[in-house]
C-alpha cells in the first residue's frame, strides 16, 4: 500500500460507483500515491456543475495532489475540466478501466502524458466486467452486465458518455456471481445504463429473463436477485415468467417512465406511451402480487402543459408506483430537448414539489400495508436491514450485516417499518 494512497470521489450512477472499485485495483496494483481521482456525473447541467464543485473541493483539501477527472462528464466535455486550474489529467469513460492508463500515473513512469486522454467511445465494443468481482457493499453486491446505450432520448446526454450498448457474457457474469455467494453475499444487484438491452449484441440475441433464468438455475445457493432500473416496454417473456415463478427474484422493480403523457413521451423520443406503463405494472402485479415498483420521471419538460403534468400525476396512481425518483428538467447543453419551448423554472419547481408529495404519499400507504406481516430483511447495518420490496425497517436489537432475518412488522416510525424477531421455529 502506498504510503500515501489516492484519494476516490465518485459522483452519480451505481455503475460509476462499481467501476471506481476497479480503478481502486488499478491503482493499487500500479502503486499510485498522492492523486486524487473524481469520477463524475453527466445526467444533468446541475451534475455537472456539482462535479466542478467537487473538484475545487478535492483541490483545496489536496494542494499537493495529482488531480484527476474521469467519468462521463469528463468523457463529453474533456475540454471544460482541462481548463480547470485545480485539473492535471482528464481520462476518458474507457480509458479509466484500462492498466495502460494507470501505469502512466506510476512513480517509476519516465515519459510524458497527454493532459487529456479521452478518445471515441461509440468505437467501444467491450466492458470491462472482468476487473472486479462485482461492486459489494458489506450488505450486497452489485454486478456490472451491460454498459452503453443504443437509444437516443432527446433529454439524455448520457449514450455520448457510456457508448453504444454492450454486454458481458451470461457465463462471465454467471462466474462471477457464484464466487460472490461463495464469500457470503445474500443479495446480487444486476446494474447497467440500459439493463434491458442486455444480449443484444450477443450470439443468440438472449434476453434479459434468459440470463435472470439462469443465474437462478446455476445458482441455486443465492438467496435474493434484484434487478436495478428496466425499460418496461423492453420486458421479455423469461422476465414475466421469472417474476411469476421464481420467489427468490425480488418483487421490486424500478421503471424508466419518464412522463405520464403520450405527446411528451413522443418529444422525449421514449419507445412507450401511458397504457403501455399501466398495462406491465397491472401484468406483473397479476403475476407477483407483491410486486412494487419504483420510477424515474422528469418534471417540466419542455412544452409541457398543466394537462400533461397532470398525467403524470394519474400515472403515480394507475401504475400504484412507491419509490419514485423525481428530477426537475433542466436544459442539457447539446441535447435536442434544450432546443425545446422551456417550462417556466417557477412551474418545475412547483410541478417537481407536487410529485414528490405524491410519491411521500405512496411510500406512507405502502408502508401502512405492511403492519402485521411478516417480512424477510436483508441487514445493512446493525439495526437496519430492507424487505424485499426495499422498505427499511429497524430493529431494536443488533444483527450481523449482510445477514437475512425473518421478522414481524410492528409499525411505522420517521418513515421506516418498524418490527421484531420472528421466534425460531
Amino acid at each position: 500500500m502506498p504510503a500515501n494512497p489516492p484519494v476516490f470521489s465518485t459522483l452519480g450512477c451505481r455503475l460509476n460507483a462499481y467501476e471506481t472499485e476497479a480503478m481502486k485495483t488499478l491503482a493499487s496494483d500500479a502503486n499510485i500515491n498522492n492523486t486524487v481521482v473524481v469520477n463524475t456525473c453527466a445526467v444533468t447541467s446541475e451534475a455537472v456543475r456539482k462535479a466542478r464543485q467537487e473538484i475545487r473541493k478535492q483541490r483545496k483539501a489536496n494542494p499537493t495532489a495529482r488531480l484527476v477527472v474521469t467519468g462521463c462528464a469528463a468523457q463529453i466535455e474533456p475540454e471544460t475540466f482541462a481548463n480547470m486550474p485545480e485539473v492535471d489529467l482528464v481520462i476518458g469513460n474507457t480509458e479509466k478501466m484500462q492498466p495502460k492508463t494507470w501505469a502512466t500515473m506510476a512513480p517509476d513512469f519516465t515519459g510524458e502524458t497527454e493532459k487529456v486522454q479521452v478518445n471515441d467511445i461509440m468505437s467501444v465494443t467491450e466492458t470491462a466486467s472482468h476487473l472486479i468481482d462485482g461492486f459489494g457493499t458489506r450488505s450486497r453486491a452489485y454486478v456490472q452486465v451491460q454498459n452503453g446505450c443504443d437509444h437516443r432520448c432527446t433529454f439524455c446526454i448520457i449514450p455520448y458518455g457510456r457508448g453504444n450498448s454492450r454486454s458481458v457474457p451470461a457465463g462471465v457474469i454467471v462466474e462471477q456471481i457464484k464466487r460472490l455467494v461463495d464469500r457470503g453475499y445474500n443479495e446480487i444487484v444486476l446494474t447497467g445504463v440500459d439493463l434491458t438491452s442486455w444480449g443484444a449484441d450477443l450470439p443468440a440475441t438472449p434476453k434479459l429473463g434468459d440470463l435472470v433464468m439462469r443465474i437462478l438455475r446455476l445458482v441455486p445457493d443465492l438467496p435474493r436477485l434484484r434487478i436495478s432500473s428496466i425499460d418496461s416496454i423492453e420486458v421479455d417473456e423469461n422476465l414475466m415468467q421469472a417474476i411469476a415463478t421464481e420467489h427468490r427474484l425480488m418483487p421490486h422493480l424500478h421503471l424508466s417512465l419518464q412522463a405520464g403523457d403520450d405527446m411528451i413521451l413522443k418529444r422525449m423520443k421514449r419507445r412507450h406511451l401511458r397504457d403501455d406503463a399501466i398495462r406491465f405494472c397491472q401484468a406483473a402485479r397479476i403475476l407477483r402480487p407483491d410486486m412494487t415498483f419504483g420510477a424515474d420521471i422528469i418534471a417540466g419538460f419542455p412544452t409541457e402543459t398543466d394537462a400533461m403534468f397532470e398525467n403524470s400525476m394519474l400515472l403515480v396512481e394507475e401504475c400504484d408506483l412507491t419509490w419514485l425518483h423525481i428530477f426537475p428538467y433542466s436544459p442539457r447543453p447539446n441535447t435536442p430537448a434544450a432546443r425545446m419551448p422551456q417550462v417556466d423554472r417557477m412551474q418545475v419547481k412547483e410541478r417537481t414539489k407536487r410529485l414528490r408529495q405524491a410519491g411521500q404519499s405512496q411510500v406512507a400507504i405502502h408502508l401502512d400495508n405492511q403492519i402485521a406481516k411478516s417480512a424477510t430483511i436483508l441487514m445493512e447495518r446493525p439495526r437496519m436491514g430492507r424487505t424485499e420490496q426495499f422498505a427499511e425497517v429497524t430493529l431494536k436489537q443488533d444483527q450481523q450485516i449482510g445477514s437475512l432475518i425473518n421478522v414481524k412488522i410492528t409499525g411505522v416510525k420517521d418513515n421506516q417499518l418498524t418490527a421484531n424477531l420472528k421466534p425460531e421455529l
